[in-house]
């Protein structure tokens, strides 16, 4: 068997060395995300010791992005898309042209042509898909009015950048890299078909997809395999993303954002997002790790204020034309925020433009460092950039936008009831027949939205969240029923629960032995493993029929 197996040592040593710095960066209480950059610091070409193949690093990260919008698509509908277009639209590209002013005013100041200030300054208007979403997830901000208008911005960059990667190599001659400028009416034909095809591709999903995502679901979904149905999730979101870059050329991430959108109005939806949760966060792993193996640290030495002044292009230009935007459109103060930190680094497009850049003669290698420089210390601070805003937003004690947070229920003696899947659904229809007040806590919105709809009270989000079990008023509920099946996540939730309230009655499932010794550890009276209800149900049916 061959030893020299790059790819496995790639994946290995990203992995690992990602859980040793993400440990100890939550350790120091720092977003494990740092932990990430770091490890791939510490593979890259840069740094002594294994160097991991950057290439394929880079493949693996953009199979991160496909899953992570695949997702995002999942829990977003064309409605919210729609809902958004009055301030995503001109504000993404009020703020793309900004921030390319910004970056060839720096290129300017340095002498350089006016296509290489150009490309820079491209390359630094766009924000990363991974981080952005990533920080607006860790807050449950995405389902929020300023989280779909921070990914309905995202969006429309999306588009923006994939007309750029089109029409740069036909520019490249008049922006004074390599090839010959194109006539007017060329350009005018190049530029028409690259809209036509994104139409095409808009309007194949919409009227096509529609059809056949839901359809292949349902029919592996009857077959009863959850291997299958798992396979089938994975194939849909990396073959739509695949499909739509070579007959389209959109890119992956605007093609399994669609995938996931269209099938997101399918019952299957919820299952979908189950099953390609473990791959898509260890993919997003993959990406901060390749981010990190393609920075170069001497470029800190080299040349600090270059790097500090794109930076501050980035974090700072870019954070307050989004700000200004988002305010003179009429939206809160928090929304302007929000959108502001998100939009506050760079990555994948820019990586993608920087190399393209490179191979047309229209960067220099400093270009390229400054970018990947500005891309890698914007993703540091980014996270930094959001917990200042969490403590402004709770010193400012801002009033919560529509959907943003939920006001505490008014209920005594109450069960607090987390989850509304399958066992939790059963719960609340037999609750409801007992006319026993209860609350739900649940993390998908769909669910959300049906609860809502019959007059029960439902929050959104994550149950271990403090905030969130104080809206629930743990502290004068008399049961609290956890449905989940993460039995980590549960413990948790039961421990927080009951340091609130030591007099609450806790019942809990789980699927092992070893699961419910966890549970009660952790304070659960009572924990109910689905297995032994179904033997027991069983050898009743068989006891009656004796």
């Amino acid at each position: 068997m061959p030893h020299h197996t790059p790819l496995i040592a790639t994946i290995v040593g990203g992995l690992v060395l990602a859980f040793i710095f993400g440990t100890l960066a939550h350790r120091l209480r720092m977003p494990p995300l740092i932990g990430y950059l770091v490890a791939g610091i510490a593979i890259g070409p840069f740094t002594p010791g294994f160097v991991g193949d950057a290439d394929l690093a880079q493949e693996l990260a953009e199979i991160g992005v496909i899953l992570l919008m695949f997702g995002v698509g999942l829990h977003f509908s064309l409605k919210d898309l729609l809902s958004v277009k009055n301030i995503a639209i001109p504000g993404a590209v009020a703020q793309i042209a900004i921030a390319t002013l910004l970056g060839m005013g720096l290129g300017w100041m340095l002498g350089w042509p006016f296509g290489e200030g150009f490309l820079f300054g491209l390359a630094l208007s766009v924000a990363s898909t991974v981080v952005l979403l990533t920080a607006l997830q860790e807050r449950r901000l995405v389902e929020t009015k300023r989280g779909r208008i921070a990914v309905g911005w995202l969006i429309v960059e999306d588009i923006a950048m994939v007309l750029a990667l089109v029409l740069i190599p036909a520019l490249s001659g008049i922006l004074g890299g390599k090839g010959e400028a194109m006539s007017g009416n060329a350009l005018l034909l190049t530029l028409g078909m690259t809209l036509g095809k994104v139409v095409a591709f808009v309007a194949v999903m919409l009227i096509v997809g529609r059809r056949v995502i839901p359809w292949i679901l349902e029919r592996i979904a009857d077959t009863g395999s959850r291997e299958l149905f798992r396979l089938a999730v994975l194939a849909i979101a990396l073959g739509f993303a695949l499909g739509s870059a070579y007959v389209f050329g959109v890119s992956f991430a605007l093609g399994a954002f669609f995938a996931g959108m269209i099938l997101s109005e399918s019952e299957l939806s919820h299952r979908a997002a189950e099953e390609s949760l473990p791959l898509r966060d260890a993919f997003s792993v993959l990406f901060f790790v390749s981010v990190g193996m393609l920075f170069d640290p001497s470029i800190l030495v080299r040349e600090p204020l270059l790097v500090l002044a794109t930076v501050l292009i980035i974090v700072v230009g870019k954070s307050l034309a989004a700000w200004l935007i988002v305010r003179a459109f009429g939206h809160p103060n928090s929304t302007a925020l929000t959108i502001s930190a998100s939009l506050a680094q760079i990555g994948e497009f820019s990586f993608i433009l920087a190399t393209l850049g490179l191979s047309l003669d229209l960067l220099s290698p400093m270009a390229r460092d400054l970018i990947l420089g500005g891309a890698i210390l914007s993703i540091l601070v980014n996270p930094l950039l959001f917990s200042l805003l969490d403590r402004f937003e709770a010193g400012e004690a801002a009033p919560a936008q529509p959907g943003d947070v939920v006001q505490e229920v008014d209920l005594s003696e109450h069960v607090v009831l987390v989850g509304y899947g399958r066992v939790g659904r059963g719960i609340g229809e037999q609750l409801q027949q007992q006319g026993q007040p209860f609350v739900v806590i649940e993390a998908q919105l769909e669910s959300l939205d049906a609860l809502r709809a019959q007059g029960i009270p439902a929050l959104y989000g994550n149950a271990v969240e403090a905030d969130l079990l104080k809206a629930a008023a743990i502290e004068r509920a008399r049961w609290l029923l956890v449905a989940i099946p993460e039995v980590f996540e549960a413990g948790q939730l039961i421990e927080r629960a009951l340091a609130a309230n030591p007099s609450l009655q806790v019942v809990a499932r789980a699927h092992s032995d070893a699961e419910i010794e966890h549970l009660e550890k952790h304070g659960a009276q009572r924990v109910i493993m689905g297995e032994r209800e179904i033997a027991r149900g069983m050898l009743d049916a068989v006891g009656q029929g004796a």
